[in-house]
């Protein structure tokens, strides 16, 4: 059964999204590295930093990095900005059509906090334009890029604690991504490209350019990089309830943001010729350390003295809760195929999905989404302990 025209939408959408960072991020890495690679040229250019010679596909290139600015310009110019305009449009087009139109389901956890629809979207919207003020303000206070790392995240990590606890987990997960986003595009908008933009006016008007211009694109340019791997995990973060769904799911989340950027800081040292493994070793430590507390605070819910529930009871707490959109005939407005193709109409098909099913409904409380059928913890409970016992019955 086809998902209609709506579902077409936002794999267009969600394809266009993924194209448009593939693209700007591997700008990002490509020009990260070439900084690195730059050698001074032999013999020495005036006006010239430095130069790289590489191969690649059958052909030989010489690229050339200007103390500040040639002194002509040539008639074309690329600008990479396009890259980063069409990742936020289409990101925010995701957000809006998913988040924003579905916030009764995908949005509103009525059991952390009883708001309407239009209500959800504003505190959206407002956390990610709350999000960009602060961002920039600590820009013009902290300079230094360790103590400014350190205060971002803490800023993130605060994003998260206080998202989680009003919005549904995987909402609350998309809008600090949302935030994260909206200030690398914001770098790049804002900053980089209008910098860049007044270089090549005072080159064309024959005077010196204004070196702190590009000081403070580049500025922006390393942020955005080592914002870079943190926002790929949150993009692909639906994927891991176990994470986003789980208690504690916030300090999950800078966990892994650390973990992101240590592994980030390790390839730009190692692009530079300074090989640090220890750096690589954190990163790695820190997301072996996040998985296993992870695992540790999930709950683990056990058989009771008196046995498994009867498939009776589960049979009527799985129709009350879930079938509603897992079934061949979903009843759930706006679903018209059962998600994933997972069907819970009887005993065999749950326990053919018990392991989902108990990821997702029981580890944590990714589903009913935004648990917007108000699942209770005992009926958690009670669905866990029939799974842990067997998934007998039918």
């Amino acid at each position: 059964m086809g998902g209609g025209w709506g579902d077409w939408v936002k794999l267009a959408v969600h394809w266009l999204h993924v194209t448009a960072g593939i693209a700007w991020i591997g700008s990002s890495f490509y020009f990260m590295w070439l900084d690195s690679h730059l050698r001074p040229p032999v013999p020495p250019r005036e006006g010239v930093a430095g130069e790289l010679w590489s191969v690649h596909s059958g052909g030989f290139y010489r690229q050339h990095k200007f103390n500040v600015a040639p002194a002509e310009m040539p008639e074309q110019l690329h600008w990479f900005k396009w890259e980063a305009y069409w990742t936020w449009i289409s990101g925010f087009l995701l957000l809006s059509l998913i988040f924003y139109m579905g916030a009764q389901a995908n949005l509103i956890d009525r059991s952390k906090l009883a708001i309407d629809p239009w209500q959800a979207v504003l505190i959206g919207l407002g956390s990610i334009a709350g999000g960009l003020i602060v961002y920039e303000l600590l820009c013009r206070a902290i300079r230094n890029l360790a103590l400014f790392g350190i205060v971002w995240l803490a800023v993130i990590g605060a994003a998260g604690f206080f998202l989680t606890r009003i919005f549904a987990d995987l909402g609350a997960f998309m809008h600090v991504g949302a935030i994260i986003g909206t200030v690398m595009a914001a770098n790049v908008f804002l900053v980089i490209i209008p910098n860049q933009k007044k270089v090549v006016a005072q080159v064309l008007a024959h005077q010196t350019p204004d070196p702190r211009l590009g000081a403070q694109a580049k500025q922006r340019s390393i942020h955005n990089n080592y914002m870079t791997l943190p926002v790929l995990f949150i993009m692909i973060s639906n994927h891991y309830p176990m994470i986003f769904g789980a208690p504690l799911n916030w300090l999950w989340l800078v966990g892994l943001c650390i973990s992101g950027a240590t592994i980030r800081h390790f390839f730009n040292l190692k692009n530079a010729g300074i090989v640090r493994p220890w750096v690589l070793a954190v990163g790695a430590i820190v997301f072996i350390v996040v998985a296993e507390l992870n695992q540790s605070a999930q709950p683990r819910p056990a058989v009771s003295a008196a046995g498994a529930p009867a498939y009776a009871d589960i049979r009527a707490l799985v129709d009350r809760h879930c079938t509603m959109c897992h079934s061949t005939t979903p009843t759930h407005p706006g679903i018209t195929a059962p998600p994933n193709g997972a069907v819970f109409d009887s005993a065999d098909a749950l326990r053919r999905h018990a392991p989902e099913i108990y990821q997702r409904a029981v580890l944590t409380n990714n589903m009913p989404l935004g648990n917007e059928t108000g699942m209770t913890p005992a009926e958690r409970a009670k669905l866990g302990a029939w799974i842990n016992a067997g998934a007998k019955g039918d």
